[in-house]
């Protein structure tokens, strides 16, 4: 299991946190969320290691988590962002779709980014990140600051490791009523 340090989070830290904190909730009877795998085809394998080395995707992914929390579906994809600029080009159009037809059938959908170099981790909703998009997509900047974000929707993590994102999740539902 991975570590909290002053270092931050690495490589796949976060994914490890929100995957943990989906086993919690999980075990608590409070949601039931499940990372999505990437399908891909092995192209070269390293025989000595067992490990993929050269690999495509099958498909188009959509986003990196999905599932239920209280009878509400959710969805989301968990990114790193190293600057305080996030490139919209990490954000795929396809995802920007899944999610926005996600939220149209009743779900919920958003983005957990984590700023490495602070450390500080981010509910976007869904609506926040279409706002970005489409200001992109109609010649506007191709990422969003993060003195843009709403001070707000950043997240503490509890216990240095357990991703609170259903608090964010409640919060975000109480905007909508």
């Amino acid at each position: 299991m991975a570590t909290w340090s002053s270092r931050g989070l690495r490589g796949s830290t976060l994914e490890e946190f929100i995957n943990h904190t989906n086993e919690r909730y999980d075990e608590l009877g409070l949601a039931l969320v499940q990372k999505i795998p990437t399908p891909i085809t092995p192209v070269k394998i390293d025989q000595e290691n067992r490990h993929i080395t050269l690999a495509y995707f099958d498909k188009i992914s959509t986003v990196d988590y999905i599932g239920a929390v209280q009878g509400i579906p959710v969805c989301f994809d968990a990114k790193e962002c190293r600057a305080d600029t996030f490139p919209l080009q990490n954000v795929h159009e396809h995802q920007i779709d899944f999610m926005g037809k996600f939220e149209r059938q009743g779900g919920i959908a958003f983005l957990l980014i984590y700023y490495t170099e602070r450390e500080e981790l981010y509910y976007m909703r869904y609506h926040q990140i279409k706002r970005f998009w489409d200001r992109a997509m109609q010649g506007g900047r191709k990422s969003f600051r993060y003195d843009e974000l709403e001070p707000e929707w950043f997240m503490h993590l509890k216990n240095g490791y357990f991703v609170p994102y259903l608090d964010y999740i409640q919060k975000d539902l109480d905007l909508r009523d």
